[in-house]
Order: C-alpha cells, then sequence, then structure tokens
C-alpha cells in the first residue's frame, strides 16, 4: 500500500475504512496529540507503533501504555537504531509464512492440538501413520543413504557406538523423511520416535535426519511434541535459525540449567554461520540406532521458550551458555547454561508446560515480546 499520513482521529477512520484486507499497520509517531495512533490500534489487526525518537515520543508512551492496558495487539519500537524496526515489521513476513506452512505429525502427537494451531497461527498440522514412512524408508534409495552416511561420518570429531550400517539407516530414514515432506509440502515434520521405533513400527531412529534439516533451517522436532515443533517453526522464520528441543535438568549447586537431548543442530547460528563440532553416538535411551552429540558454543546468549496457542502465551528465560557436558546419564548432548535472573523461580513452571523447552542461539527477547503482542499473548518470565 502507499504509506499514509494522518492528523487526527477522523482521518485515522478513513485508513481503517479503505484498508479492510491488509495483514497490519506500522504506524510511525512523527508528531503528537493526534488521538491517530489509539485508532488504528483498536482495528483488531497487529500494529507496531514506531516512535520517531523526540518528535513523537509523548504520543508513543500515552499510546502504547493504553494499548497494553486494553489487551490491544500492538507492539512497539523506540529506538535509534533502525534495524530494531526492521525485526518487527519482519513479524508480519513471519506471520504470512506460518499461514501457509504445514507440520507433519507421524504417529500421533501431544501439547498444542492441530485446530488450536491452525485457529492461531493458520499452520496446518496433517498426521501420518507409521505405515507410510515405514513404506518410503525401505523404498529410499540405499546409495544415496550410504553418501549421506559417510557424510555425515568424515564431518564428525568422533563416532563412537554407531556402526556404518546402522548410520546409513539413519540416512535413508532422512531420505524417507525428507521425501514425505516434498510430498506434503511440509516445512516441519514431528515423529513419535520412541512410540516408533520401541513398538517396530520404525526401523531406524529420526535423529541424525532431524539435525540434518534443522541445520538446513527445515524443522525436524523429537517426540511428537506439536508444542515445541511449532515453537521451532515460529523461530526458525522469526530469527533464521534454528531451534534445540530439549529435557532440560537443574544444577542449583552450580546455578546452572542443562538442556540435554539426542537432537541438536550444528548450525546454530543459521545455514551460513559456523558450524559446531559433534560425535556421532547411540541413542541414550535404549543404547541403538544413532544420535549426535552437538559440541555446541559457549559464552552465548540463548532465548529458551514455548509457544501454547490454548494458554494463548509465551514461556520464555534467557541464559548463557558455558559448557558441554560429558555424562552418560540422559541425552547425548548437554548444554549448559547460567539462567538470566532466578534459578529457583525457574523450577516453578514445569507442571504447567511440560518438561520441553526450545533453545534458539541469540537473543531474540525483544523479538519475542513483539510477537506475542501482534498476536494477543501473554509473555511468562519464568527466571
Amino acid at each position: 500500500l502507499v504509506p499514509a499520513t494522518v492528523q487526527n482521529t477522523e482521518e485515522a477512520k478513513k485508513i481503517l475504512e479503505t484498508d479492510k484486507d491488509v495483514d497490519g499497520y506500522v504506524v510511525y509517531m512523527l508528531g503528537i496529540w493526534t488521538g491517530a495512533p489509539q485508532v488504528i490500534a483498536s482495528c483488531g489487526k497487529p500494529v507496531i507503533f514506531v516512535d520517531d525518537l523526540y518528535g513523537g515520543s509523548g504520543e508513543f508512551l500515552v499510546a502504547y501504555s493504553e494499548a497494553k492496558k486494553n489487551g490491544l495487539k500492538v507492539a512497539a519500537v523506540s529506538s535509534s537504531d533502525f534495524n530494531d524496526v526492521v525485526k518487527a515489521v519482519n513479524i508480519f513476513e513471519c506471520l504470512k509464512k506460518l499461514r501457509s506452512s504445514v507440520i507433519l505429525n507421524v504417529g500421533g502427537g501431544w501439547g498444542n492440538s492441530p485446530e488450536s494451531i491452525e485457529n492461531v497461527f493458520g499452520t496446518k498440522v496433517k498426521f501420518i501413520p507409521f505405515e507410510e514412512l515405514d513404506a518410503l524408508y525401505k523404498k529410499a534409495d540405499r546409495k544415496e543413504a550410504k553418501k549421506w552416511a559417510s557424510r555425515w561420518i568424515k564431518s564428525a570429531r568422533k563416532v563412537v557406538e554407531p556402526s556404518k550400517q546402522v548410520i546409513e539407516d539413519s540416512a535413508a530414514m532422512y531420505l524417507a523423511m525428507k521425501q514425505l515432506m516434498e510430498q506434503n509440502s511440509a516445512e516441519a515434520i514431528t515423529v513419535n520416535c520412541l512410540g516408533g521405533f520401541y513398538g517396530g513400527k520404525i526401523l531406524a531412529y529420526p535423529c541424525l535426519g532431524f539435525c540434518q534439516f534443522n541445520d538446513e533451517l527445515k524443522v525436524g522436532a523429537c517426540e511428537s511434541d506439536l508444542t515445541s515443533t511449532l515453537t521451532m517453526l515460529i523461530m526458525t522464520y522469526l530469527t533464521g535459525r534454528p531451534g534445540f528441543i530439549s529435557d532440560p535438568v537443574i544444577d542449583t549447586s552450580k546455578n546452572q540449567i542443562i538442556y540435554a537431548h539426542c537432537v541438536a543442530p550444528t548450525k546454530v547460528f543459521g545455514p551460513e554461520g559456523r558450524s559446531s563440532p559433534y560425535h556421532i553416538r547411540s541413542h541414550s535411551e535404549d543404547r541403538k540406532g544413532a544420535a549426535l552429540r552437538s559440541l555446541l558454543p559457549l559464552g552465548e546468549i540463548v532465548t529458551n521458550l514455548e509457544f501454547n496457542c490454548e494458554k494463548r502465551q509465551v514461556l520464555l528465560h534467557m541464559a548463557k551458555t558455558e559448557a558441554n557436558i560429558d555424562e552418560d546419564k540422559a541425552c547425548r548432548t548437554k548444554l549448559a547454561a547460567q539462567p538470566i535472573g532466578d534459578i529457583n523461580k525457574l523450577m516453578n513452571y514445569w507442571n504447567e508446560w511440560g518438561w520441553h523447552r526450545v533453545t534458539v542461539f541469540g537473543d531474540h527477547k525483544r523479538s519475542v515480546e513483539n510477537l506475542a503482542a501482534m498476536l494477543g499473548f501473554g509473555v511468562v518470565e519464568e527466571a
């Protein structure tokens, strides 16, 4: 649309009357006491207020605080760095991508219901029976699988338990999942991996394939957890970086939270960023299959969160990474971090939100808060 200038409430109302099909609004405040921002904010669509510092600050502060008090879908940017405006406006692109995205759920899921995900984001969740994935696995090109296995083995710092054949089986599972995603035009896949493997419904773990997807900014998520899968997809679109789903462990003696799982990306800063070294290990629970121990970057801020469509909330905490723990118990990747905040408060929300958290490298708190505001979600800071 052609940018418009409004100077009073009547002109703002005319904008709303003629722009019924827009996704939302970016309102630059260049002057004060027009009343126009309040009118735009009341439209029910996502709105971003931007303060032209000094020029619009008075009305910006008053209008934004009023919008927040009234529960309107308004985010705010008050910064001399124009990149902060760009990050906020890119949320519209994130929401657009989510509306056209498909998540594949193999073998049944838990967490956010498919209906709630589609109602909030427009993202479709498609159920896939184990048999469909297994059939593709059995038909997978074994020569291509050998190439992927060789590539993974060559890039690994070391291979501990799995044989070459087991890694080739994992590569065949990757090719099967990739074909399944292509057939369904899907951007994300989550598999009931433990139920499927223990029940003999799938013959290889999807862990290495998930790592490959996440490095390529396609989402591969563990255990058919739809809440975490959705969170990973949102953050991939929002930041251009993959997420890491984990079962956190808290060590109060060291003021640490340890993000532990058998799947983690090696390209945590995105496909063009540096790669983390990794080991190829067996899957921790049953010492079978192939999984990854990713040695993740230290001294970095990470954002840890879950989006819940049914609660219409985001749970969030920040931390600073400080160690890759080598411990045989529990999952292979164990990233220890110092929570930013109160570790005792961090013990309080697990019964309401479940064990999993999604970790994304970088400080994305403000972007998450802006997205939540534009969705009408609350933000719960758990530390």
